[in-house]
C-alpha cells in the first residue's frame, strides 16, 4: 500500500508520531513488515558464523526490533488511551500474532545456543557491569521462557502463549465495553440532591460528550463515580451505580470475563508446572525482590490483619452517623463512602468540596513540574508544535539543567469512552545510548480525570492529585533513565520496585512547601489556608482502615488464583468461588468491596504484567516509607539526595538487582514497621 507513515522518517519535533497521517488500516501491513524485519535480524544473528560474543548476539538482539518497536508503541498507546472498533477488532487479531512471533524467538534453540555461549565465556569476555546485567537477564529471560525445554514442550507453552495473549485482549475489551455501556441519568433535582457544584458540572460535562446536553450522567470512571458515591443523598441511585461499578465483567453473555479467568487461570497454572515451578505465582515471584508467594502472604497478612482492626472501628463510626439520621440498614459497600464523608466532616471539618475547591488540574501538573525541577534541575515546555492523537493531549519538551534534551513527556488527563479505565504511564519510545546516539524517550502519562463544566476548571479530588503525582513519578522513571541498552531502560525493572519511584513521589503532593504555592482557590486564587492545610495533615489517615482493606483484598485474591496447582486448575477454576472463599478465610468486611473484583481486576487479567504482583504497591510502600525518610532527613529537596535517587533508581532502569539499587540510595534495606507506622496502623 502507498504512503504508509510507518514505512516512513517521521520529520516531526523530536520525531514524534505523525498521529494526523496514521489510520488503522495502516496497523496491519506496518506490524507485518516490522515482524518480517524483526525475524530476518534474529536470523542474521543466529546464523552468523563467527564465534558467538556479546555484541554480536546479546547487543544485536538489543538492536534488533526497533521498527516493530515504533508501530507497537504508536498501537498499543492508542489502544488504551484512544480506540475505536477498528482498533480493538486490529488488537483481537494481532494479540495472538505478536505472541507466536516472541515466544517463537524465545524458543529459538539455535539462537538460544549462542545465548548460552556468550554466558559460558561471560567471564573471560571482559564485559562492563552494564553488559554483564544485560548478559546475564538475557540469559535468565530465554531460561524462564522455556528455551531449555524439549520439542514438545516448547510448542505447548507457545499455543500457551497465543491463547493467553487472545484473552487478555478479550477480558481488557470486555471491561472496556461494561464502562462504555453504563451510564446513569440524573433527572431533575431531586437526584442531583447532595452533589456539590463541580460534581454537578463534572457530571454535566459526561452528559454533553454523550450527547445529553443539559443533563447530567454519572459513569464508571473513578474520578466520578467515587465523588458520587460519596456525596449523594440518594442511598437507591448510589446502590445501582455501585452495583454496576463492581459488577464489570461479570454479566453473562459475550462479555462475560468469568470464563476468561477461569481459563486464564488453568493455563498459567500449566505454563508454570512446564517450566519447573509448583504454582505461576512461583514463576513470577522467582526474579522479584518478594521471590516466593510465602514472602508475599507473609506482608500482606501482617498488613491485613491492622487494617481489618481499623476498618472495624472506622465502621462503628459510620454507623454511628447511620443511626443519629434514622437510617434502620446495615452499612453497605455503597453506603461507605457517604458516610465516611460525613464522619470526616464531623471529626476533622473537613469537606471534599472546600478541598476540590484548591486543586485545580492545571496548578497540581504545574506542581508536578516544579517539584522535578527543584530535584532534578529539569525543566518542562509546552510544545504545540508537536503532533498529539486527542486534542485533549499536551506536549512538552523536556531539558536538563546544562540545556540538553531529555526527552519529550505528553499529558492525557481526561476521562473519554474511547479511554480503558486507570491511570497509567507508558512510552512511545524507550531511551537508549547505543553505537553513540542517545535515543531521547517520548513517555505519556494518561489519567481520567472528569472534565469540569464550560468555562469551569477541572478540579481534583486529594486522591486524584496523588494519583497525578504517581505517575508523573512512573515519567521521570522513564524520561531520567540513562543507559545503554533499551532492554533494562526506565521502568524495565522488578515489579515490586517499579513502584518505587512512582509511590516515593506522591509524598511531594502533601508537603507544605508545595501546596502553599500551588494549592490556590480556583475563584479568589488565595492560597489554601494553614487551617485548612493542618486539619488535612491532621486526618491524613483517615479511612486507611477501608482503603488498605479493599487493596490487600485484591492482592489476596490475585495470589489465591495463581497458587493454584496444576492440579487444582484442571478440577475446574470457579472465579466467583475462589473470591468468596478467599475473602470469607481472610474476614473480608461485609461493608467492603475489594478494589478491583476479579471480573474486572485488569491489573491482573489484561495481560500479565501484575499477575501474581498486584502486592507490589504494598511491598513498595515499604520501600517508599523509608525512602522519603532520606529527604525527611535532609531536606525534602535536598540536592545531594535528588541526586543520589537520579543517579541510583532514576537513571539506572535495571542495571543492577533492586536490592542493590535501594540500598546504593538508602543504605538500608526497609522494615513493614514503617510502613504501618505511615499508614495509621500500628
Amino acid at each position: 500500500m502507498s504512503a504508509n507513515p510507518f514505512f516512513e522518517t517521521w520529520d516531526t519535533p523530536f520525531g514524534a508520531p505523525p498521529f494526523a497521517t496514521i489510520a488503522p488500516e495502516h496497523f496491519v501491513p506496518a506490524f507485518e513488515r516490522a515482524i518480517a524485519d524483526h525475524r530476518s535480524e534474529v536470523d542474521a544473528i543466529k546464523g552468523d558464523p563467527s564465534a558467538p560474543t556479546f555484541d554480536n548476539v546479546v547487543g544485536a538482539l538489543e538492536r534488533a526490533g526497533r521498527a516493530l518497536s515504533r508501530v507497537g508503541g504508536v498501537f498499543w498507546n492508542l489502544a488504551g488511551a484512544d480506540t475505536n472498533d477498528a482498533l480493538q477488532g486490529i488488537e483481537r487479531d494481532m494479540s495472538p500474532v505478536l505472541a507466536r512471533h516472541w515466544q517463537a524467538i524465545g524458543l529459538d534453540p539455535e539462537l538460544f545456543a549462542r545465548v548460552e555461549a556468550v554466558q559460558a565465556g561471560r567471564d573471560a569476555g571482559g564485559l562492563t557491569p552494564e553488559q554483564r546485567r544485560v548478559l546475564q537477564l538475557t540469559y535468565d529471560g530465554f531460561v524462564r521462557g522455556g528455551a531449555k525445554l524439549g520439542d514438545a514442550d516448547r510448542a505447548r507453552l507457545g499455543e500457551i502463549a497465543e491463547r493467553l495473549a487472545e484473552l487478555g485482549t478479550r477480558f481488557g475489551q470486555n471491561v472496556l465495553h461494561d464502562e462504555k455501556a453504563f451510564t446513569l441519568v440524573l433527572d431533575g433535582e431531586d437526584d442531583l440532591a447532595g452533589l456539590p457544584p463541580a460534581l454537578r458540572d463534572a457530571a454535566a460535562q459526561a452528559a454533553a460528550e454523550r450527547g445529553l446536553p443539559g443533563r447530567h450522567v454519572v459513569t464508571l470512571g473513578r474520578s466520578l463515580i467515587e465523588p458520587f458515591l460519596r456525596f449523594s443523598a440518594r442511598r437507591d441511585l448510589r446502590e445501582t451505580a455501585f452495583r454496576a461499578f463492581a459488577t464489570r465483567g461479570e454479566h453473562q453473555g459475550e462479555h462475560d470475563n468469568r470464563p476468561v479467568v477461569a481459563e486464564m487461570a488453568r493455563l498459567r497454572a500449566e505454563r508454570a508446572a512446564l517450566l519447573g515451578f509448583p504454582t505461576y505465582a512461583h514463576l513470577k515471584l522467582d526474579d522479584t525482590m518478594a521471590k516466593t508467594p510465602e514472602a508475599v502472604r507473609g506482608l500482606l497478612d501482617r498488613v491485613w490483619d491492622s487494617a481489618r482492626a481499623k476498618a472495624a472501628k472506622d465502621a462503628e463510626k459510620l454507623a454511628e452517623v447511620v443511626r443519629e439520621e434514622g437510617g434502620d440498614f446495615a452499612l453497605a459497600p455503597h453506603d461507605w463512602r457517604h458516610y465516611a464523608e460525613k464522619v470526616r466532616r464531623r471529626d476533622y471539618d473537613l469537606d471534599e468540596s472546600e478541598i476540590k475547591s484548591y486543586l485545580a488540574l492545571d496548578n497540581i501538573a504545574e506542581a508536578a513540574f516544579d517539584t522535578a525541577t527543584k530535584l532534578f534541575g529539569i525543566t518542562f515546555t509546552p510544545r504545540p508544535d508537536v503532533p498529539v492523537y486527542h486534542p485533549d493531549v499536551k506536549a512538552f519538551e523536556v531539558r536538563d539543567r546544562d540545556g540538553a534534551a531529555v526527552a519529550l513527556f505528553f499529558a492525557d488527563y481526561f476521562a473519554r469512552p474511547s479511554k480503558r479505565s486507570g491511570a497509567w504511564m507508558s512510552g512511545f519510545r524507550g531511551q537508549n545510548n547505543m553505537d553513540g546516539v542517545r535515543q531521547r524517550p517520548i513517555v505519556v502519562n494518561v489519567m481520567n480525570f472528569a472534565k469540569g463544566g464550560d468555562g469551569e476548571p477541572t478540579l481534583l479530588s486529594m486522591d486524584d492529585a496523588r494519583t497525578l503525582f504517581h505517575e508523573f513519578g512512573h515519567a521521570l522513571h522513564g524520561m531520567l533513565s540513562d543507559v545503554t541498552y533499551p532492554s533494562i531502560a526506565g521502568t524495565g525493572v522488578s515489579r515490586d520496585f517499579v513502584e518505587f519511584p512512582s509511590q516515593l513521589y506522591e509524598h511531594w503532593m502533601t508537603r507544605p512547601e508545595v501546596l502553599k504555592r500551588f494549592a490556590l482557590h480556583h475563584d479568589t486564587g488565595e492560597p489554601m489556608p494553614d487551617a485548612l492545610f493542618e486539619r488535612l495533615t491532621a486526618a491524613r489517615n483517615f479511612s486507611q482502615g477501608f482503603a488498605t482493606v479493599e487493596y490487600c483484598a485484591s492482592a489476596i485474591v490475585d495470589m489465591a488464583f495463581h497458587t493454584l496447582t496444576p492440579e487444582e486448575a484442571r478440577a475446574g477454576v470457579d472465579p466467583a468461588a475462589i473470591e468468596a472463599a478467599t475473602l470469607d478465610a481472610i474476614g473480608m468486611p461485609a461493608a467492603i468491596v475489594m478494589r478491583h473484583r476479579t471480573p474486572h481486576f485488569s491489573h491482573v487479567f489484561a495481560g500479565d504484567g501484575y499477575s501474581a504482583g498486584y502486592y507490589s504497591y504494598l511491598w513498595s510502600e515499604m520501600l517508599d516509607a523509608d525512602g522519603f525518610g532520606a529527604f525527611e532527613e535532609n531536606g525534602v529537596f535536598d540536592p545531594a539526595t535528588a541526586e543520589k535517587l537520579r543517579a541510583d533508581v532514576l537513571a539506572a532502569g535495571n542495571t543492577r538487582p533492586p536490592e542493590e539499587a535501594y540500598m546504593a540510595f538508602r543504605g538500608r534495606m526497609p522494615s513493614v514497621e514503617t510502613l504501618l507506622e505511615r499508614r495509621g496502623l500500628n
